[in-house]
């Protein structure tokens, strides 16, 4: 258990250090992620991204836990 949170405090630092060059990836914004837009109003349910990052984060588990 104590691994696990090194890696993912790891992972963290990563991500913080990389979030510039990060931002420019089109997260939230793939074909499939639904976007309404109305005056006054906005909604967004990125479902394309949600799946892509369980399926990433379900690789990342899978490997650790071998």
């Amino acid at each position: 258990m104590h691994r696990l949170f090194i890696i993912l405090g790891m992972i963290l630092v990563a991500v913080g250090l990389l979030w510039p060059v990060l931002r420019r990836f089109p997260w939230g914004r793939l074909p499939g992620d639904i976007l309404i837009e109305r005056p006054g109003f906005t909604f967004a349910f990125p479902i394309t991204t949600c799946i892509v990052v369980s399926l990433v984060l379900s690789l990342i588990f899978w490997v650790l836990r071998r």
